[in-house]
Parts: structure tokens; C-alpha cells; sequence
């Protein structure tokens, strides 16, 4: 959608800041970040999507049928994605943060592996996972540590886009708004707990990136209508390809019911 940081480094004198764009699924971090990067000519840093990552890793396959090795994976080279893009010299502004895989795994761990499923299949997945549960708690700790100490290091602030638009039931979303809640309020209680200066942020996109630029006096290189036309013609375009290739893929896998039931049973 946009491209990530370059390797040149600043001019001398020039300020350089690393903004985090902080938010829960569908409250449009992606097109708000390529709208603050269009405007102000901030590079913007990014992980590739579940999606991306999904059609190398695990191709054919929805988060929501991930086991939990297979979501830890995931997160992981995420992480690995950002912590990449984030060490290359210059300011940057980040469409969610090193965190973010921490929040959706520590809320998964609390509502379920596959929060958007049913009650039966979550009450399945929850029996399988009982052998193991402790372990991915423990591991889930450990990562949050790490990321959290990191977070502390590299970024300067953060902006938090509250809930507000409607989530998306493309199957790679959770599809639970108590899921989604849940993480929203994880970002708030972890920003809090690092004490990152963080603003919250709402509104329309328009409004959201007059408001950014305002609160850190970031410089404008063209106006911000028009940074955000091209944001969201770039966050479609890269949506709509990445929609037709999980259409081909969901065409291709089987969905016998014994494959269901496998999914069912695997944690």
C-alpha cells in the first residue's frame, strides 16, 4: 500500500519522529497511516497483512482455522517484519505497532483461539486446548515483555483510533465485537502501562489527520484531501487484490465436513 522507510538517513538538524498509529481491527489504521504518510511525506512502516503472510505460510487457510502454533507464526514474522522496517534510519509512522500481534494473541487466550467461531466450535477448541493452555499463557507473557520493552524504545508516541467503524466478515477478521473490544481496551490499559504519550484520535479520516498533524506540528506536503483520496484509492487497491486471491484460494480447498472437524479438534 504505501512503502516503508528508506535506508537514507535524515538531513542534519532535520527532527525526526516515530509515530505509532495504534488501533483494534477495522478502525482504519491503514488508510488513516497512508493518509498521515501521503500528507506530510513520512515514510510509512508497515507488517505485511494476515492475509499476505497467510498465503505463504499456511495457503488455502483463514486465521480463523489456524492452530495456535500456527497463529504464533504468524505473529512472529510480523514482528520480525516491523522490527526490520523500524530500524532503518529516519522518522516513520507506523500502521500499528510491535504490540499489536501481543494484543490480538493475549485476548485470544482469554476469549478463545477462535473468537468469531460458534459456541460449540469454541467450546471444542477450549477442551483441546486444556494439555496446553498454561504453556501458550506463559509464552504469550514472554512475548509481551519483549515487545512492550521495545515499544518503550522506538517510538515517541503513540495515536489510538477508538472504535467506530463497522468490522469487516471477511473470515480473516475475529468477526466478534466482544473480541474486538477487548483488544481495544488492551491497546488503551498497555499504552498506559508503558506511559508512551498517547492521544486518542476519532472521527472521519479527514478529520483524523488534520487532528495528527495539528497535535505534532507535522510540515504538509500537499493538502490533506488529497493525501486522503490517494490513501484510500491505495488501501482499495491493495484490498481488492488481496480479496480476490482468498476467493481462488476458499474456491480450491475442500470443506468436507471432515476437514471442519479436523480444524475443530486441532488447538
Amino acid at each position: 500500500m504505501g512503502d516503508s522507510t528508506n535506508g537514507s538517513a535524515p538531513p542534519a538538524g532535520e527532527r525526526v519522529i516515530h509515530l505509532a498509529i495504534s488501533g483494534t481491527y477495522s478502525s482504519g489504521k491503514s488508510t488513516t497511516t497512508e493518509a498521515v504518510s501521503v500528507a506530510t511525506g513520512i515514510p510509512r512502516t508497515h507488517a505485511m497483512t494476515s492475509r499476505e503472510i497467510l498465503l505463504d505460510l499456511v495457503p488455502g487457510k483463514t486465521v480463523q482455522e489456524l492452530t495456535a502454533a500456527e497463529l504464533m507464526t504468524l505473529g512472529l514474522r510480523r514482528l520480525e517484519e516491523r522490527i526490520h522496517n523500524e530500524a532503518l534510519p529516519g522518522s516513520f509512522v507506523s500502521d500499528g505497532s510491535v504490540i499489536h500481534e501481543w494484543i490480538y494473541g493475549e485476548a485470544r487466550m482469554r476469549v478463545g483461539i477462535n473468537p468469531g467461531a460458534n459456541f460449540f466450535l469454541r467450546t471444542l477448541k477450549s477442551a483441546a486446548g486444556l494439555p496446553v493452555k498454561r504453556f501458550y499463557q506463559q509464552y504469550m507473557h514472554a512475548y509481551g515483555e519483549i515487545t512492550k520493552a521495545r515499544a518503550k524504545r522506538i517510538y515517541d508516541a503513540y495515536v489510538h483510533l477508538p472504535v467506530e467503524f463497522e468490522m469487516k466478515a471477511d473470515g480473516h477478521r475475529p468477526v466478534s465485537e466482544p473480541f474486538r473490544k477487548m483488544s481495544d481496551e488492551l491497546l488503551i490499559q498497555t499504552l498506559e502501562e508503558m506511559e508512551i504519550p498517547y492521544h486518542v484520535v476519532g472521527g472521519t479520516v479527514s478529520e483524523r489527520v488534520r487532528r495528527i498533524v495539528e497535535i505534532f506540528d507535522l510540515p504538509l506536503v500537499m493538502p490533506l484531501d488529497d493525501a486522503v483520496a490517494i490513501a484510500r484509492e491505495r488501501v482499495r487497491a491493495a484490498t481488492e487484490v488481496l480479496e480476490t486471491d482468498a476467493r481462488f484460494h476458499a474456491a480450491q480447498r475442500s470443506k468436507s465436513l471432515r476437514k471442519r472437524a479436523s480444524y475443530a479438534l486441532r488447538y
